[in-house]
């Protein structure tokens, strides 16, 4: 192994002493998500933090699905984090397992477990267990009462053995009998309360098939598989500290390698619920479109937002590893999006709201190409031609007729700057019958082609604009927190935090118009809208319609804030 790094965080530090104590020889982590849903944005810090141990320590990572409950797992979610971790950048070289890949060597642990008079089966009721394990009970006096031993607890061991093979072979219901560990019924931690490590289940596991009819807790299946691949440090989030005192049982009272767990704090991030079991509620009510909706935080969902795998490195970079949960602002995200993409986007123009403008001293049926900077950033990108013509379109909100004295843009009688174009002067208001403004007549000055006068004389704004007898077709869907409270999951007395969804989260635009080089876009194109924000085109896109996402706005209120 190459020379220990200096310890840059609190698993850092453990994991030094650990290679300098011999205890272990090197670095291995691994990532165990449920196949019961997508990845969303908490579980890149996790995935990030243990494949970043490994990359750090030049050791080895693997991916595995802790497939242990049929009931709520599909292909579909498998196939779909493999594909979210591979966008993102994750690579497990080939190591991709699955904790049914362990299912007999599992019920082999727990053969050796009863016969070492370490587990019974218990044919207790759900109901009665949860009873005799007690409760957290006096919280005022600060006591946990103790549980009280099953009536099944003494059983024999060969008695045990024999309803333990008769729960695989399929002869009980479920519910009719579970395998308990053998612990501590008055242990202070409920976790280590003879805790269930099998159950009966009938459903049809999407690997196995109909092979097993019983199946593993994950709290004795996660330590076991980690021993069986040799994972050295199984890096989890904080709710799982109540855990590892079960977690060093199973390691400890089983002939296998001496996986270490350790904690740290999970992301929470502002205006977002990360609770898998409420985003599926969110799919399944129909409060969004599905896994994939732009607002939602999942990977499909930022993916589809426009936010890129390198965002999301810095940001997880950024919020670090910690011991105790927080909350991160949302804005702080967004922040590394705007970075990112800065560098990288290429510019485009488009009017979301489109007034249209006749330039009356331009020759009509004239069209001039000029030159347009791709991205001021990277001068490698170099520049495009975009059209210019007669009639153009601005938006509207760049237009009042009686404007307050700190608006600079156009007006009755006021010159502004076209971008890469000319200096134009607002000559006469067109309104329709309902007194709505529906067209503006102008002039421009000839000699100010680039948008500098000859004379030196200067104008206070610049607008963006687009050919209209050039302009091609975009729908714009804008996109704003999904949530309104910082902590969607705290909702008043009588409403629910489904009551928290912002009804304005998303905007739809149909008629916006964009230069002729976005009619071409392909859907995972991302452009900088001058003066509009990052957008994404959308594979909704159809012919003769591009669609385009709003990733985020150009303005950056965290790094202000900052």
């Amino acid at each position: 192994m190459k020379e220990i790094p200096p310890a840059t965080d609190f698993i850092r530090e453990y994991i030094n002493l650990d290679l300098k104590s011999g205890r272990y020889q090197s670095v291995h982590t691994r990532f165990p998500p449920e196949p019961n849903g997508y990845l969303h944005i908490g579980h890149c810090k996790a995935v990030l933090t243990n494949f970043g141990l490994a990359q750090s320590y030049g050791g080895k990572f693997n991916l595995r699905f802790d497939d242990t409950n049929p009931v709520k797992e599909d292909v579909e979610f498998v196939d779909g984090i493999i594909a979210d971790l591979q966008w993102l950048g994750v690579d497990w070289e080939g190591r991709v397992f699955y904790a049914s890949d362990y299912f007999e060597r599992l019920y082999e642990f727990a053969e050796i477990l009863i016969q070492n008079g370490k587990a019974y089966v218990d044919s207790l009721s759900s109901e009665e267990i949860r009873e005799y394990r007690g409760t957290a009970g006096a919280k005022a006096k600060g006591e946990t009462p103790p549980g009280k031993n099953s009536p099944y607890r003494e059983r024999p061991v060969a008695e045990n053995l024999d309803l333990f093979r008769r729960m695989r072979a399929g002869e009980f219901q479920e519910g009719e009998h579970v395998l308990r560990a053998k612990i501590d019924m008055a242990h202070p931690n409920l976790n280590m309360r003879d805790p269930v490590l099998y159950r009966v289940s009938k459903a049809r596991h999407h690997r196995t098939g109909d092979k097993w009819l019983i199946y593993p807790m994950y709290d004795f299946a996660h330590p076991l598989s980690d021993a069986l691949e040799g994972i050295t440090h199984s890096c989890c989030s904080l709710e799982f500290e109540n855990h590892r005192p079960l977690y060093d049982w199973c390691i400890q009272n089983l002939p296998v390698f001496p996986s270490r767990q350790i904690e740290f704090a999970r992301l929470n991030l502002t205006h977002t619920i990360l609770s898998k079991r409420w985003l599926m509620q969110l799919v399944a009510e129909g409060k969004v479109s599905g896994w994939d909706d732009p607002r939602m935080p999942t990977l499909v969902g930022l993916k589809r937002r426009g936010y890129t795998p390198e965002a999301i490195h810095v940001f997880c970079q950024r919020i670090g590893i910690a011991k105790t949960n927080s909350r991160v602002e949302i804005q702080l995200l967004e922040h590394c999006l705007r970075e990112d993409l800065n560098r990288r986007a290429p510019r485009a123009m488009a009017v979301l709201n489109p007034l249209k403008i006749v330039i009356e001293d331009y020759p009509e049926g004239k069209t001039e190409w000029l030159d347009a900077v791709n991205n001021p950033e990277n001068p490698d990108a170099g520049s495009r031609q975009i059209p210019f013509s007669r009639e153009i379109l601005i938006e509207r909100d760049d237009f009042l007729e009686d404007p307050p004295k700190k608006f600079f843009r156009l007006s009755p009688g006021r010159e502004v700057r076209l971008r890469y174009g000319y200096l134009v002067t607002c000559r006469q208001v067109v309104k329709n019958s309902a007194g709505e403004v529906v067209e503006l007549r102008c002039t421009h000055d000839p000699e100010s082609r680039g948008g500098d006068a000859p004379d030196g004389r200067r104008v206070k704004a610049t607008l963006h604009w687009v050919s209209l007898p050039h302009a091609v077709n975009l729908e714009a869907r804008l996109y704003d927190h999904l949530f309104l409270p910082d902590d969607p999951s705290e909702a008043p007395e009588g409403k629910s935090w489904l009551d928290n969804i912002n009804p304005s989260s998303i905007q739809v635009i149909a008629e916006a118009k964009g230069e002729p080089a976005l009619g071409d876009s392909k859907a995972g194109d991302f452009f900088q809208f001058e003066r509009l924000g990052y957008f994404i085109a959308d594979p909704a896109s159809r012919p003769g319609l591009v669609v385009f996402n709003r990733s985020v706005t150009l303005k950056d209120s965290y790094s202000k804030g900052q």
